[in-house]
Protein backbone atom coordinates (compact mmCIF):
# COMPACT_ATOMS: atom_id res chain seq x y z
CA UNK A 1 0.00 0.00 0.00
CA UNK A 2 1.30 3.74 -0.51
CA UNK A 3 1.07 5.95 2.13
CA UNK A 4 0.87 8.52 -0.40
CA UNK A 5 -1.70 6.75 -2.37
CA UNK A 6 -4.06 4.98 0.04
CA UNK A 7 -7.00 4.52 -2.51
CA UNK A 8 -4.85 3.12 -5.43
CA UNK A 9 -3.43 -0.01 -5.95
CA UNK A 10 -0.62 -1.41 -7.92
CA UNK A 11 -1.25 -3.54 -11.19
CA UNK A 12 0.98 -6.55 -11.60
CA UNK A 13 2.79 -7.50 -14.22
CA UNK A 14 3.44 -10.64 -14.12
CA UNK A 15 2.16 -13.77 -11.87
CA UNK A 16 2.14 -13.63 -8.54
CA UNK A 17 3.48 -17.07 -6.85
CA UNK A 18 0.97 -19.34 -5.21
CA UNK A 19 -1.93 -18.28 -7.30
CA UNK A 20 -3.97 -20.89 -9.47
CA UNK A 21 -2.66 -19.13 -12.92
CA UNK A 22 0.86 -18.70 -11.57
CA UNK A 23 1.32 -22.45 -12.69
CA UNK A 24 0.37 -22.16 -16.18
CA UNK A 25 2.31 -18.91 -16.67
CA UNK A 26 4.95 -20.28 -15.17
CA UNK A 27 4.33 -23.61 -17.72
CA UNK A 28 3.74 -20.94 -20.57
CA UNK A 29 7.24 -19.65 -20.27
CA UNK A 30 9.47 -22.56 -19.79
CA UNK A 31 7.65 -24.03 -22.67
CA UNK A 32 8.55 -20.89 -24.95
CA UNK A 33 11.67 -21.79 -24.06
CA UNK A 34 12.23 -25.25 -24.44
CA UNK A 35 10.64 -25.16 -27.83
CA UNK A 36 13.38 -22.22 -28.82
CA UNK A 37 16.11 -24.20 -28.01
CA UNK A 38 14.96 -27.16 -30.08
CA UNK A 39 12.50 -29.22 -27.91
CA UNK A 40 9.47 -31.37 -28.68
CA UNK A 41 6.35 -31.98 -27.07
CA UNK A 42 5.61 -35.48 -26.32
CA UNK A 43 2.49 -36.30 -28.13
CA UNK A 44 0.76 -37.81 -25.38
CA UNK A 45 2.21 -35.64 -22.67
CA UNK A 46 2.14 -32.12 -23.01
CA UNK A 47 4.74 -31.66 -20.17
CA UNK A 48 7.27 -33.67 -21.78
CA UNK A 49 10.05 -32.05 -23.47
CA UNK A 50 11.94 -33.87 -25.86
CA UNK A 51 15.50 -32.97 -27.72
CA UNK A 52 17.56 -35.56 -29.93
CA UNK A 53 21.05 -34.53 -30.51
CA UNK A 54 22.47 -37.54 -32.94
CA UNK A 55 23.86 -40.52 -30.52
CA UNK A 56 24.98 -38.42 -27.80
CA UNK A 57 24.43 -39.54 -24.35
CA UNK A 58 23.47 -37.62 -20.97
CA UNK A 59 24.92 -38.37 -18.01
CA UNK A 60 23.10 -38.14 -14.72
CA UNK A 61 24.00 -39.43 -11.34
CA UNK A 62 21.93 -41.07 -8.62
CA UNK A 63 21.35 -39.01 -5.53
CA UNK A 64 20.23 -41.80 -3.17
CA UNK A 65 16.03 -42.18 -2.06
CA UNK A 66 14.45 -39.07 -1.96
CA UNK A 67 13.73 -38.05 1.63
CA UNK A 68 12.59 -34.47 1.50
CA UNK A 69 10.61 -32.25 -1.37
CA UNK A 70 9.01 -29.33 -1.25
CA UNK A 71 8.20 -29.55 2.22
CA UNK A 72 7.18 -32.84 2.50
CA UNK A 73 9.31 -35.62 4.45
CA UNK A 74 9.29 -38.79 2.83
CA UNK A 75 9.67 -42.01 4.82
CA UNK A 76 10.55 -44.79 2.63
CA UNK A 77 10.60 -48.96 3.83
CA UNK A 78 10.13 -52.15 2.44
CA UNK A 79 6.51 -51.73 3.30
CA UNK A 80 5.70 -48.71 1.88
CA UNK A 81 5.97 -44.71 1.57
CA UNK A 82 5.28 -42.39 4.66
CA UNK A 83 4.67 -38.69 3.76
CA UNK A 84 4.41 -35.91 6.62
CA UNK A 85 5.18 -32.35 7.02
CA UNK A 86 5.98 -32.69 10.71
CA UNK A 87 8.97 -30.22 10.15
CA UNK A 88 6.73 -27.71 8.85
CA UNK A 89 3.50 -28.35 11.40
CA UNK A 90 6.14 -27.99 14.23
CA UNK A 91 7.11 -24.33 12.85
CA UNK A 92 3.77 -23.17 11.96
CA UNK A 93 2.75 -23.58 15.66
CA UNK A 94 5.64 -22.58 16.97
CA UNK A 95 5.56 -19.22 14.49
CA UNK A 96 1.80 -18.63 16.02
CA UNK A 97 2.04 -19.29 19.32
CA UNK A 98 0.46 -22.77 19.92
CA UNK A 99 3.58 -25.00 20.49
CA UNK A 100 2.10 -25.78 24.07
CA UNK A 101 -1.33 -25.51 23.59
CA UNK A 102 -4.09 -28.09 24.90
CA UNK A 103 -4.70 -30.23 21.72
CA UNK A 104 -8.24 -30.90 20.31
CA UNK A 105 -10.02 -34.09 19.17
CA UNK A 106 -11.29 -32.38 15.79
CA UNK A 107 -10.42 -29.08 13.96
CA UNK A 108 -13.88 -27.97 13.98
CA UNK A 109 -17.18 -27.83 16.51
CA UNK A 110 -19.50 -29.97 15.50
CA UNK A 111 -22.29 -28.52 13.63
CA UNK A 112 -20.08 -25.17 13.03
CA UNK A 113 -21.97 -22.47 11.04
CA UNK A 114 -19.89 -19.40 10.26
CA UNK A 115 -21.14 -16.54 8.41
CA UNK A 116 -19.82 -13.02 7.90
CA UNK A 117 -21.55 -11.27 11.25
CA UNK A 118 -21.05 -7.72 9.99
CA UNK A 119 -21.87 -6.67 13.63
CA UNK A 120 -18.78 -8.76 14.91
CA UNK A 121 -15.49 -7.28 15.69
CA UNK A 122 -13.43 -7.30 13.35
CA UNK A 123 -9.92 -8.47 13.26
CA UNK A 124 -6.36 -8.14 11.82
CA UNK A 125 -6.65 -9.35 7.78
CA UNK A 126 -2.91 -9.66 7.74
CA UNK A 127 -2.76 -11.66 10.75
CA UNK A 128 -6.39 -13.73 9.58
CA UNK A 129 -4.60 -14.50 5.90
CA UNK A 130 -1.17 -15.68 7.20
CA UNK A 131 -2.54 -18.08 9.53
CA UNK A 132 -4.96 -19.67 6.53
CA UNK A 133 -2.15 -19.66 4.15
CA UNK A 134 0.63 -21.80 6.69
CA UNK A 135 -2.59 -23.91 6.99
CA UNK A 136 -3.34 -24.45 3.46
CA UNK A 137 0.12 -26.05 3.13
CA UNK A 138 -0.76 -28.59 5.36
CA UNK A 139 -3.09 -30.25 3.45
CA UNK A 140 -0.43 -31.27 1.49
CA UNK A 141 -0.48 -34.47 3.79
CA UNK A 142 -3.54 -33.50 6.02
CA UNK A 143 -6.75 -34.25 3.89
CA UNK A 144 -8.67 -34.24 7.59
CA UNK A 145 -8.04 -30.16 7.15
CA UNK A 146 -9.26 -29.57 3.93
CA UNK A 147 -12.85 -28.56 4.90
CA UNK A 148 -12.12 -26.17 8.40
CA UNK A 149 -9.64 -24.36 6.53
CA UNK A 150 -12.04 -24.05 3.30
CA UNK A 151 -14.49 -22.68 5.51
CA UNK A 152 -11.98 -20.45 7.25
CA UNK A 153 -10.73 -18.80 4.09
CA UNK A 154 -14.13 -17.54 2.60
CA UNK A 155 -14.06 -14.94 5.48
CA UNK A 156 -10.34 -13.46 4.64
CA UNK A 157 -11.58 -9.74 3.09
CA UNK A 158 -13.11 -9.14 6.86
CA UNK A 159 -12.12 -11.43 9.39
CA UNK A 160 -13.46 -11.24 13.00
CA UNK A 161 -13.41 -12.46 16.19
CA UNK A 162 -15.44 -15.61 16.09
CA UNK A 163 -13.10 -16.51 12.12
CA UNK A 164 -10.35 -16.40 14.21
CA UNK A 165 -11.06 -18.49 17.06
CA UNK A 166 -11.97 -21.57 14.18
CA UNK A 167 -8.64 -21.08 12.90
CA UNK A 168 -6.89 -21.56 16.31
CA UNK A 169 -8.79 -24.43 17.06
CA UNK A 170 -7.70 -25.83 14.34
CA UNK A 171 -4.30 -24.90 15.08
CA UNK A 172 -4.74 -26.98 18.53
CA UNK A 173 -6.05 -29.83 16.29
CA UNK A 174 -2.99 -29.48 14.73
CA UNK A 175 -1.10 -29.66 18.15
CA UNK A 176 -2.18 -33.14 18.32
CA UNK A 177 -2.05 -34.57 15.03
CA UNK A 178 1.75 -33.24 14.51
CA UNK A 179 2.77 -36.60 12.95
CA UNK A 180 -0.02 -37.38 11.15
CA UNK A 181 0.64 -38.17 7.46
CA UNK A 182 -0.40 -40.19 4.21
CA UNK A 183 0.86 -43.82 4.22
CA UNK A 184 1.19 -45.51 1.18
CA UNK A 185 1.50 -48.97 1.35
CA UNK A 186 3.82 -51.63 -0.84
CA UNK A 187 2.08 -54.17 -2.84
CA UNK A 188 -1.62 -53.38 -1.49
CA UNK A 189 -4.45 -53.68 -4.33
CA UNK A 190 -4.49 -50.68 -7.21
CA UNK A 191 -8.26 -50.59 -7.48
CA UNK A 192 -9.48 -47.03 -8.12
CA UNK A 193 -12.28 -46.22 -5.74
CA UNK A 194 -14.39 -42.52 -4.72
CA UNK A 195 -16.26 -41.29 -1.74
CA UNK A 196 -18.04 -38.50 -2.62
CA UNK A 197 -20.26 -36.28 0.03
CA UNK A 198 -22.10 -32.83 -0.06
CA UNK A 199 -23.65 -30.61 2.58
CA UNK A 200 -27.32 -28.55 1.49
CA UNK A 201 -27.31 -25.01 1.53
CA UNK A 202 -24.31 -25.26 4.22
CA UNK A 203 -22.83 -21.33 3.37
CA UNK A 204 -24.37 -19.00 5.73
CA UNK A 205 -23.70 -16.50 3.42
CA UNK A 206 -24.73 -17.83 -0.31
CA UNK A 207 -26.71 -20.92 0.47
CA UNK A 208 -24.61 -22.54 -1.58
CA UNK A 209 -23.49 -26.56 -0.77
CA UNK A 210 -20.05 -27.37 0.28
CA UNK A 211 -18.30 -31.05 -2.29
CA UNK A 212 -16.31 -33.56 -0.71
CA UNK A 213 -14.80 -36.03 -2.49
CA UNK A 214 -12.17 -38.89 -1.72
CA UNK A 215 -10.35 -41.18 -4.50
CA UNK A 216 -8.41 -44.16 -3.59
CA UNK A 217 -6.01 -46.64 -5.76
CA UNK A 218 -6.52 -49.86 -3.20
CA UNK A 219 -5.95 -48.80 0.27
CA UNK A 220 -4.05 -45.75 -0.86
CA UNK A 221 -5.08 -41.93 -1.11
CA UNK A 222 -4.49 -40.59 -3.80
CA UNK A 223 -6.79 -37.51 -4.07
CA UNK A 224 -9.25 -35.07 -1.86
CA UNK A 225 -11.42 -31.89 -2.05
CA UNK A 226 -13.55 -29.88 -0.60
CA UNK A 227 -15.46 -27.25 -2.34
CA UNK A 228 -17.89 -25.04 -2.17
CA UNK A 229 -20.35 -25.00 -4.94
CA UNK A 230 -20.77 -22.83 -7.52
CA UNK A 231 -24.45 -22.81 -7.77
CA UNK A 232 -27.00 -23.05 -5.13
CA UNK A 233 -28.95 -26.49 -5.62
CA UNK A 234 -32.89 -26.52 -4.87
CA UNK A 235 -32.60 -30.29 -3.17
CA UNK A 236 -29.97 -32.52 -1.27
CA UNK A 237 -30.36 -34.72 -3.99
CA UNK A 238 -29.15 -31.90 -6.68
CA UNK A 239 -26.13 -31.54 -4.33
CA UNK A 240 -25.10 -34.86 -4.29
CA UNK A 241 -25.54 -34.89 -8.02
CA UNK A 242 -22.68 -31.64 -8.43
CA UNK A 243 -20.53 -33.56 -6.47
CA UNK A 244 -20.58 -36.34 -8.43
CA UNK A 245 -20.20 -34.99 -11.20
CA UNK A 246 -16.91 -33.65 -10.30
CA UNK A 247 -16.12 -36.79 -8.77
CA UNK A 248 -16.39 -39.33 -11.95
CA UNK A 249 -14.46 -35.97 -13.69
CA UNK A 250 -11.72 -36.48 -11.47
CA UNK A 251 -11.35 -40.30 -11.74
CA UNK A 252 -11.75 -39.94 -15.53
CA UNK A 253 -8.86 -38.30 -15.73
CA UNK A 254 -6.80 -40.70 -13.15
CA UNK A 255 -7.78 -43.58 -15.79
Amino acid sequence: MDPDNPNHVYKLKKALYGLKQAPRAWYDMLSSFLISQDFSKGLVNPTLFIRRNGNDLLLVSMMGKISFFLGLQISQSPRGIFINQSNYAFESLKKYGFESCDPVDTPMVEKSKLDEDKEGKAVDPSHYRGMIGTLLYLTASKPDLQLAICMCARYQARPIEKHLHAVKRIFQYLRGTVNRGLWYLKDSLIALTAFADADHVGCQDTRHSTSGSLQFLGDRLISWLSKRQKCVAISCTKAEYITLSGCCAQILWMR
